[in-house]
This record gives C-alpha cells, structure tokens and sequence, in this order.
C-alpha cells in the first residue's frame, strides 16, 4: 500500500492495549508491562473487561468506554474477536493497530477471518501490523509496544523483522553490546504492513541511521524495489534471506529456468537495489557492530597493526578470502615507523609493534599508519601479554583515534576475562571491537561491499540501445502467429528471427521437411553444417540424439537425417517431427560457449541470465542472474560476477573477448524483454564468443498469450509511450522523453551552459559545480515513484545530444502530492519551451493519480511565478524567500 497513517504507528498521541493482562508471564502483562515502562508520554490505555486496573493504571471494559481516541491499538486478544475490535476502533477514529494475536493460519483462513479483519481496517483506512507478530519498539518516542524482553537502549540503527524469534535475538545481542536502536518492527504475516512500508518509511526518519533487515519472503516485489532502492541510496542496509538452498527452485523448461533458483534472483534484487546481502546472522551482527559506530569506508584496502604476527597472519588470509586487498605502505610512511617502532618490527603490512608493545608503541605507530593514503581502513589487533597491560593500550589506542575522524579504525582485542576492561575503554571511545580478527575483517568486507554497491549505483552506462518500432511490430507478429496455432513455443528459426530483429546475431538457419531437402539445403550452403531435429515437443535436441556437427556433403546430411529420424523416434516415440533446421558450421578460433537468457521468477517476474554455456551449463552452474531493465553498467557488473569472466579477459595463447558486444546483447535482451512481455523464457545456449565477436548458434523461446503465465517487471521500465515529437511557438520541432541513466553528460552540460543566476533559481541556491554524484542522482531515476522530462534534439540517439530542458516530479508512496522542479537551458528561454514542459508534467502527473503538485519557488523570480499561476497554481504560503505554490490535480482541467 503506502505509509498512510504511519505517524500513528509511530508517532501516536494516544495508545490502547487490547488484551491487557495481569497475570505474569502472559503476553498481555508483558506487553503492559513493556508500554508502561518504556516512557512514553502520552496517555496508554488498557481495556480488559475482567480487570479493574493494569499496572496500577485504570483499564476500561470495551472501546467504547476509552476516554480518549487512540491513535494506535496494540491487540492481544483471541483471534477470533479481532475483526470486530478492529471495525470498533475505526468508528472511533484509531489510524493504525498491531494484532499481536496468532491464530490467523490456514484453517482460520478458510473461514474469511483474516479477510474480515482486513475489511474492517479498509473501511476507516486503518494499518494492520501483523498479525501473528512480537511488535513494534520506537524510541524516539518511547514506545516497546511488543512482547520482547527488553527495551533497547535508544540509537540509530532500525530492525525490520519477518520473524519475531530473530527480532528478540538481535534486540538481545544489540543489549549485551551497548548497541542502541531507533526502531524495531516485527513484521509478523504482513497481512497489511510489510518490509517495502517499513523501508519506505524508515527513508524518511532521520533517527534511523541505519537499517538490519530480515526477510524469509517478499509479497510485493516492485513497491519493496522501489523502496529498498530509494533507502539505500540515503542509509546503509544490511538484509539477512532465510530459505537459500536450492529447493526452492522452480522447476523449468529451459536451461536459464534451471539456473535461476529462488535464492539466485534474490540475491540479484538485492544487488540490484544497493543493499548488502550478509548470509548469516552473525554476520548481520558484525555489520550492525560496525554500522553503530558510524564507520564507513571509501575503498577496499587494510592496514592491519598487531602485537602478535599469528593474529596478523590470520587477518591478512581473511582479508584475501573476502576479494579485498592488503594495503601498500609507503616509504614515507615505513620510514616514520622506523623512527618509532625497534629494530625487529615486520617492516610491512601487517605492522607487527612485537608482544612487548606498550601504549605508548601502540599509540605511534597508529598515528604513523592514519597518515598513510594507499590504507581505506586500519584494525588494531591486540594479544594479551604479561608484560603490557591491554587496558593500557586500549586508552592510548583511543586516544590517537579521538584526534582524527578521516581513517575508520577497528579493533580486535583477543582474549578472555584479561580483555574485558580493554573492551570497556574502546566502547567508551566509540570504537568497534570484534572477538577474532576474522570477525573485524568481515565486517570491514560488509563496508567495502557496500561502498562497491553504491558505486555501481552510480556508474554512467552508455547509450542505450533502441529498437525502431516497425521490428519490435514484427516481432509481435511472430509471436501471434504462434499463439493463434495454439502453440506455446518458436521454432528455432522463429527464434532467431525474433532475436534478430533486435539485433542479436544469429546463424543462418535453413529449414527442410524430409532428409532429401535437407540434403538440398546442403548443396546451398555448400560448407559444413549442423543439422538439427525440429520439434515443437522436444525440448533439449542434444538429449534425444536430435544434432549432429561437422557434415561435409550431401550424402552425409541426408544419412543423418535418416539416423536421427530413427534414433529420435525410439527414444520419444511421441514427439511430433516438423523437419530440419541446417546451418553451417562457424568456426570461431578458441572461442568460449556462454549462456544468455530469460526466465520467470514467482516473486520478481523476468530476469536475465548470463553464464558459461554448452551442454553441460547446469553441470557446471557458473551464472549470473539480472533483473531487467539493464543498462551497460549493470550488463558489465552481471558478466564480472561469473567465473567464465576470467576466461573472457583471455589466457596463454587464448586472446580476450571484446565484452562490448555481450554487453551489448545482455541490454538489447533486457529490450526484448521490456517490449515482448508474451516472452516467458529464452535460451541462447551457445553464443559464441572469441576476439572476433558473437554469434548465437542455437535459441529457443517460450511464449505465453494473455491468459497464460505472465509476471510483471519487479522495477519499472524506461516508459517508451511517454516519447513523442513536440512543437515550441516559433516552429522549433524537439523530441520529449523520460530521462534516461546514459543522459548524466547530456545533463550536466546543460546545466554547463546555464547562468548562475538561472541555476540559483532552479536550485533555491548558488551552484557552483554539478558533480557526478547529482547528475547520476538526478538521471537515474524510478519510474515508478518519479518522472523526468527532457526536451531533446530530434533524432538524437539516447545518451547523445543536448538537453534544451527538464521538468521533474517527485512524489510520495502513496501517490498523493509530487513535488515538481523545472531548468530550461538559459539560451533557450522566452520560447515556449518552460510553459509546454510544465504542462507536460502536469498531465502525466493526473494520470498517474497525483492529487497534488506543489513546488518550491524564490520570491523574486517571477517569470516562474507567472507560469505556475497561468497553469492554475496557487501560492499556499511563503517563507522567508521562498513561495509555496500548489496546483490540485483531483479536479477536472479546465477546457481549453
């Protein structure tokens, strides 16, 4: 849905506890006990119609005899009571409810009672959390309104939890760590409430820093995309997937099918939306160890400073095992440690200051080291000795740490009861310490790993690739005339048709219907072939005998076919033969079988998949899986995540494949997938590819027709429907389309060539560089949540060309208000082109549902002032010097 109603999940003027218990150990005492104790200050009202008082606090006999509205109701009653509680408490004006009470499984199901307690919430646009779930904890506002063991001290990181049990046990991990937290959700059977609510609010409080999210499933894969997507480019966020065996693989009709298990394509979303997937719950505790701290990295590079050369030894192993690097000291640097450290020192990394290190040693080395620019971070290990107290070294450590804030320092102090005062010292000092230096270095692997994400978030692609209307047509034809004979799948010469016009090489295929034909064919290619079976019911040729390679005359081919005619109709006797498919034999010099392809996922609908091909890919299972849409940087970071890749970057005598065109072939298949949505699963097993380039030997697809099997895009696509030609007043023609990733240079040239004055308008402020960063931000966008205009040259292709102008809107979850923002390239204003774009945005913005559109508009610039006004918008309220304009969009346009 949206986070409608959530300032009264958090923020609540009033609570009421439903179910309120005295009775100890229950979990109504405990969720009274929890509410009452943990601060909140407004009033907490407990109906229990047996009981006179909870806690000493009066408790009321129904809802109806509550003194007050609540904002927020906690249920802990039967299951069966709660629809009607719920209908109550939104006649009295309650927003929001957490149904702590289980008993809403399968059988309750049958009986429509989960459904009823949905409706009555529907009816007064009320939010259910839960049900079947521990509760919600926010300490901004004092609340633990759950039934977990303790109140968390307040902080900055927030739990979003499928599962209560792994809530209790980080809450209690978070404890016995001095860790604070600023929310903790149990999200329970999200009947209502789920994790992309919760990360889309969570995006909004800036108490919540940081964000540990565990998830066994998600419902609703393109609102938990779009929310993960926008939170992780503000806050780090760390998810934990239960469910990562292979089991949960669907099974499938193709290769790509096979190879895209459940966990694979999660692990792609995920990826895909910046968050940091750890596999195991100690690893989430790791990073949340480090999270808390405010530790962030820019690079990949360790220093590691011990007193013992085994722990040192043992972290630099796990530095290599995690694919990050040791980092280089510099002369300068091992020249400083010289003058500081004795003779024996390890003169490299790690800095071995030898067992007798005091404080002090410990203390100028460290200060050696924070100087050292080839280091993203530094872990300070240290063993315990009989001659240097731990304690000791501990405060000196902090003390250098305290004086700089630019280089992330760990620490790792080994050791038993000795090492308790030490660890006290650097939790004073704010100092993230690990009980191994395994421990410390997987959760400096996390940081990295996140910083890597958000790069790639941030990577230019370039320009995309556009399929011209009349092949994308041709290719619907093809799949038509398939559907209208009933069948579910192309031919293979189909197929490669299909690929063909969006613009994947294929071989040329020739087809025959008896062995004689194919005998012919031979004659016209005149070079070796392969011939293959044709057959709607057979689905892996190489299986049942149905190719055969390297036929070099006439007589062969047609002896062949005969054999396979043969040989295919023993092994399936009951597969309907159509003929031949011959094609020549292409020799490509050591070249590698890869694997492309599509498939459908229940949760995320298509991905893409790339990996090494041939007849044994499933045997070998080196893939990588996308989900589309893709662009270069995407395609690229898809290919890098295979082992094939290595061998793609070339060995001894084998020269590199040029990736540009696999790149190229991934994006135009993320087209293909985009524009046929009747596409349910592709195979190009093998695309060939050595220095010379690619080709697709083989392909096979599966079609579905409106009625069949058909999964929406979990992100949403570049809206090809939105481009169009449009006219300014002195005739000037331009081209109007969404904004694309690959238009971060076009954009930031536009802005280029822009007055200050002109960008001081747009930009409420001077502007006086557009780094890479906004321009990245601002070009990459969700479709689904925003929308960007540009007015371009006609004919230029994406990514290539100026940018005359741009309108933009931004708009909230639940698709109520937008806020809008518009730049017009400063020699190309006074005509027109500012007034058309406006108007553009506002039609898109009415049909997209918006009821209102608003913008942020300086007091003294007051041509915009004009337009909003022309446009029907209406100044609201103005502060400082700044006007608050706002259109309503729920109204009809007035008729022209």
């Amino acid at each position: 849905m949206s986070i409608r109603n959530f300032d009264a999940l958090f923020n609540p003027r009033a609570i009421a506890l439903i179910g309120a218990s005295n009775q100890p150990g229950s979990v109504g005492a405990t969720l009274a006990a929890n509410l009452y104790g943990a601060g909140f200050k407004g009033p907490i009202m407990a109906v229990n119609p047996h009981e006179t008082a909870i806690r000493a606090a009066l408790s009321y006999r129904s809802v109806a005899e509550l003194p007050v509205t609540p904002d927020l109701a906690v249920l802990a009653t039967p299951a069966a009571a709660v629809p009607e509680l719920i209908s109550e408490l939104g006649q009295r004006g309650c927003r929001a409810a957490i149904v702590i009470s289980n008993g809403f499984g399968d059988s309750a199901a049958k009986d429509g009672l989960r459904q009823r307690m949905l409706d009555a919430a529907k009816a007064h646009l009320m939010r259910i959390v839960g049900p079947n779930c521990l509760g919600l904890i926010s300490s901004p506002r004092a609340i633990n309104a759950s039934f977990a063991h303790l109140t968390p001290r307040p902080g900055h990181i927030a739990i979003v939890s499928q599962s209560g049990g792994i809530m209790s046990a980080l809450l209690d991990w978070a404890d016995r760590r001095s860790i604070g937290l600023s929310h903790a959700i149990a999200l329970g059977d999200t009947s209502d409430v789920d994790a992309g609510d919760m990360l889309d609010y969570l995006g909004t409080d800036p108490t919540a820093r940081s964000v540990l999210l565990y998830v066994e499933n998600i419902s609703h894969a393109r609102k938990f995309m779009s929310a993960a997507r926008a939170l992780a480019r503000m806050k780090p966020v760390i998810v934990v997937k239960a469910g990562r065996s292979a089991a949960g693989a669907r099974a499938a009709l193709s290769h790509t099918g096979a190879l895209a298990g459940a966990d694979a394509v999660y692990d792609a979303a995920f990826r895909r939306a910046g968050l940091l997937r750890v596999a195991e719950l100690d690893e989430l505790f790791a990073a949340a160890e480090i999270l808390a701290k405010g530790v962030r990295v820019t690079g990949d590079r360790l220093t590691i400073l011990t007193n013992g050369g085994g722990a040192g030894i043992l972290a630099v192993d796990a530095v290599g095992e995690r694919g990050n690097r040791v980092a280089t000291l510099s002369p300068a640097v091992i020249a400083k440690l010289d003058s500081v450290l004795p003779e024996g020192w390890s003169r490299g990394n790690p800095v071995d200051v030898l067992g007798d290190a005091t404080g002090d040693r410990y203390a100028a080395a460290l200060e050696a080291l924070l100087e050292e620019r080839e280091s993203d971070a530094v872990l300070v290990i240290n063993c315990p000795s009989a001659v240097a107290d731990g304690a000791e070294t501990a405060r000196a450590v902090s003390r250098v740490v305290a004086r700089q804030k630019h280089v992330p320092v760990m620490t790792s102090w080994l050791g038993g009861t000795l090492a308790q005062a030490a660890r006290a010292h650097l939790r004073e000092g704010g100092l993230p310490n690990f009980a191994t230096p395994e421990e410390a270095v997987r959760a400096f692997s996390h940081l990295a790993a996140f910083r890597r994400n958000q790069e790639l978030l941030l990577e230019t692609p370039t320009a995309g690739v556009a399929i011209a209307p009349r092949q994308v047509e041709a290719a619907r034809k093809l799949i038509r005339a398939a559907l209208r004979e009933k069948r579910t799948s192309l031919t293979e010469p189909e197929s490669k048709q299909l690929l063909g016009l969006f613009g994947i090489p294929t071989v040329e295929t020739k087809l025959a219907a008896t062995p004689e034909e194919a005998g012919a064919c031979f004659e016209v290619i005149a070079v070796p072939v392969a011939l293959k079976v044709l057959s709607h019911d057979i689905i892996h040729k190489s299986d049942v005998g149905g190719v055969v390679l390297g036929l070099k005359s006439r007589a062969e081919v047609e002896a062949a076919a005969r054999e396979m005619l043969e040989r295919v109709g023993r092994i399936r006797p009951t597969a309907r033969i159509d003929g031949f498919a011959i094609q020549p034999m292409i020799s490509r010099p050591k070249a590698h079988e890869l694997i492309l392809g599509i498939a459908q996922d229940e949760t995320f609908g298509p991905v893409i998949l790339f990996g090494r091909g041939g007849t044994a890919t499933e045997v070998i299972g080196d893939r990588a899986i996308g989900l589309p849409p893709l662009n270069s940087v995407l395609a690229r970071d898809m290919i890098s995540r295979t082992r094939v890749a290595r061998l793609l970057a070339g060995f001894r005598d084998v020269p590199a494949v040029p990736l540009e065109p696999v790149v190229d072939i991934l994006v135009r298949l993320s087209e293909l997938v985009v524009q046929l949505p009747e596409i349910i699963e592709l195979d190009i097993n093998p695309l060939l590819a050595n220095y010379e380039g690619c080709i697709a030997l083989d392909a096979r697809i599966v079609i579905a027709g409106k009625k069949g099997r058909r999964l929406g895009l979990a992100i949403s696509p570049y809206p090809h429907q939105l481009e169009r030609e449009i006219a300014l007043g002195d005739g000037t023609q331009l081209h109007l389309r969404p904004i694309r990733p690959e238009d971060e240079s076009a954009l930031a040239e536009m802005v280029a060539l822009c007055t200050p004055d002109d960008l001081r308008m747009r930009f409420l402020g001077p502007v006086k560089i557009f780094p890479h960063a906004t321009a990245a931000r601002l070009s990459q966008i969700d479709y689904d949540r925003e929308m960007a205009l540009v007015a371009g040259e006609l004919g230029a292709p994406y990514g290539v060309g100026p940018i005359f102008g741009v309108v933009r809107i931004s708009g909230d979850p639940e698709r109520k208000t937008a806020e809008y923002a518009i730049l017009v390239r400063s020699d190309m204003k006074g005509r027109g082109l500012g007034y058309r774009l406006m108007a553009e945005i506002i039609t898109h913005a009415r049909e997209q549902g918006y009821q209102r559109l608003f913008g942020e508009v300086l007091a003294h610039n007051v041509p915009m002032l004009h337009m909003a006004s022309d446009l029907g918008f209406r100044v609201t309220h103005a502060d400082g010097d700044t006007v608050h304009v706002e259109l309503k969009l729920d109204v009809p346009e007035p008729k022209p």
